[in-house]
């Protein structure tokens, strides 16, 4: 029997979610299909607004629907400490820790050859006019101790050095 075109379709928009595999994505397929019509739509309206409101702080890279994120809206926090990390929800697992009140730059990836991510494809270039529009004291390289996570936070140390006053990476054996 052949499957129906549109549940098919829908399948294969939900496999293409980390994490999601073929079973899982037919699973949550009938499961659209089984919530009543009102629901579906809300799904549906939820996932459009947050692609057309979500952009990328023009500041630092986070994720925001304003003009500019809240953390760097936040003039209490402290403006002389910035950590660099790798994604979005890097900042909001710091932010989870409610122990840190500096800002964030993120990156939008890390170096990685096998995937075909350069230098180039990394917001590098805003987090350098930041470092030359502002003097922090301290910055912190916030990136996974992986071999890409490595090899981004030496190239990003090697290029902000003349721009810092203390250029510092987190600790092996913290939660990252």
């Amino acid at each position: 029997m052949e499957k129906l075109k549109s549940l098919t379709r829908v399948e294969e928009n939900f496999a293409k979610l980390p994490s999601v595999g073929k079973k899982s994505a037919e699973r949550m397929a009938y499961a659209l299909l089984d919530m009543p019509l009102e629901d579906a739509e809300e799904f549906y309206k939820s996932i459009r607004d947050m692609r057309e409101k979500i952009h990328t702080c023009p500041i630092c890279g986070f994720l925001s629907e304003s003009e500019v994120c809240p953390i760097c809206g936040d003039q209490a926090r402290n403006q002389e400490l910035l950590v660099v990390v790798s994604y979005p929800k890097d900042v909001l697992v710091f932010e989870n820790c409610e122990s840190f009140n500096g800002l964030y730059h993120v990156l939008n990836g890390v170096i990685s050859i096998a995937k075909g991510k350069t230098v180039e494809d990394l917001n590098i270039d805003s987090l350098i006019k930041r470092l030359q529009e502002h003097h922090f004291e301290e910055v912190i390289i916030a990136t996974n101790p992986t071999i890409e996570g490595e090899t981004t936070a030496l190239y990003i140390a090697k290029i902000i050095e003349p721009y810092c006053t203390t250029v510092t990476r987190l600790a092996y054996g913290l939660q990252m």
